[in-house]
């Protein structure tokens, strides 16, 4: 079975190493996989790194489409998609999440009957002002093998009209719905013994043995909006000199981009010990996200792997799509104001959740796949 593979932003490839590992060391003779990479993330730091440290074959072909408006962006890669899949003629395209690399992949793909498999299915945050929300819905609906993390993602391709628990053969007008588990956490239990012997990240910022907060900020809504952006930094110096701890923040391209036109990295207050440093390996990540205290992010990624961890998350977001980790109390939706966030961070400092369950599967989710796409393979 031939499938084509789209990854273009950091989350992807992380996802893709699970599958790509899955398929090198026990599918290969079944299952030939090619690599597409759109380019969406370019940077050194947000793309190459990870293909080096995870071990993931390098992309047969990478359309270098860049940065642009989502038009124009989503556009270029359809385009470059289209001609990928039509000169490799693959059995189905695989894509993952909720980029305009995975809306360009699965609409390049469904519009020439090229099955569509979409992992990390079902996520719903209900906001659809998100570009992740129509990027989501509109590839789960061109999708012919959905692959959902949680019970509660096939939740929500039911009330949209799917059927769970259908009988193959599966198409595009009669798709196969599957609570699979979620296949980072396949990744994170395979690459945390790695990230112990590895990573020098504690080392390099003093943080061994010492408390400390990680942050994260990315999103457009966070980014792209100074008064918002002000807020969060200000609550997270807030919370660094209150509670006299050590905040990290790895300082994604978009958030640095910002703060240095509107010129924030000049308003860090005396006393608050926020170290800013650049985009971190996922090795580096996940020693950050085992060894902090609380886990401050508006990533949908990062506050699920807070949960593997067993560490408490803030949710830098009005609603979030892995909603039982909310139910779990084991994260909070931050607010609009300094006081809010920052208040609302010491209190999980203060009074951290001790449950965890088992919620994502069995770090198998990978090989399931695997397993259900030779399964209900015909063309």
């Amino acid at each position: 079975m031939k499938i084509v593979t789209i990854v273009g932003a950091r989350p992807q490839i992380i996802k893709a190493a699970a599958l790509s590992r899955e398929i090198k060391n026990h599918f290969s003779s079944q299952i030939e996989e090619i690599i597409v990479h759109t380019g969406q993330h370019y940077d050194e730091n947000m793309s190459e790194v990870f293909f080096r440290e995870l071990q993931i074959p390098a992309p047969a072909v990478n359309l270098g489409v860049g940065s642009s408006d989502h038009g124009e962006q989503t556009a270029q890669m359809m385009s470059g998609i289209e001609k990928v899949l039509k000169q490799h003629l693959p059995d189905a395209i695989v894509v993952y999440g909720d980029t305009n690399s995975t809306l360009a992949g699965a609409v390049a793909a469904a519009k020439i009957h090229i099955p569509v498999i979409h992992i990390e299915a079902g996520l719903r945050s209900f906001n659809k002002r998100m570009p992740e929300e129509i990027n989501r819905i509109v590839a789960d609906h061109c999708s012919t093998l959905l692959f959902c993390p949680t019970k509660t993602a096939v939740k929500n391709l039911e009330a949209e009209g799917f059927s769970s628990g259908l009988m193959g053969p599966f198409s595009l007008d009669k798709p196969g719905v599957f609570h699979c588990g979620d296949i980072m956490f396949d990744n994170s239990n395979y690459f945390s013994a790695m990230a112990e012997q590895q990573s020098k990240i504690l080392q390099l910022h003093q943080l061994v043995g010492n408390p400390f907060v990680l942050a994260t900020i990315h999103r457009n809504d966070n980014t792209d909006k100074r008064e918002r952006l002000e807020t969060i930094l200000e609550a997270i110096y807030r919370v660094s000199k209150k509670m006299e701890i050590t905040v990290v923040l790895p300082l994604h391209p978009r958030t640095q981009k910002m703060m240095t036109e509107w010129n924030l990295e000049a308003t860090l207050p005396e006393g608050a010990d926020v170290r800013i440093v650049p985009p971190v390996s996922f090795l580096d990540m996940i020693m950050l996200e085992k060894n902090c205290s609380l886990v401050l992010t508006d990533s949908g990624g990062v506050q699920k792997e807070a949960f593997f961890f067993g560490k408490p998350s803030l949710i830098l977001r009005p609603e979030t799509e892995w909603v039982e980790i909310l139910e779990m109390r084991a994260a909070r939706l931050g607010g609009n104001s300094v006081e809010d966030i920052a208040g609302q961070a010491e209190a999980l400092l203060n009074y951290p959740p001790t449950e965890f369950p088992p919620i994502f599967g069995d770090g198998h989710a990978a090989e399931f796949i695997c397993e259900t796409i030779l399964k209900y393979n015909d063309r």
